[in-house]
């Protein structure tokens, strides 16, 4: 859940989504793996940016906050 309200880029997780996370994960938890996915989130879009993945790789758009979508 954490991942898909971090990935999700529509602000902050609901009053519920974050309930449900914090009684699963400590706050240094919660910062840790919000770090990883920031982390990992900016490697794979580097990683497309430069045209470096597999070809098999499936890839899911997401657009990049400040953005404009694509017209």
């Amino acid at each position: 859940m954490l991942a898909d309200a971090f990935l999700a880029a529509g602000g902050a997780p609901s009053a519920e989504e974050q309930s449900v996370i914090r009684a699963e994960f400590s706050e240094p938890e919660i910062a840790e793996l919000g770090i990883g996915l920031a982390l990992f989130h900016g490697f794979s879009k580097m990683l497309i940016a430069l045209g470096l993945e597999p070809e098999q790789m499936n890839t899911t758009v997401l657009p990049t906050p400040g953005s404009q979508p694509a017209a």
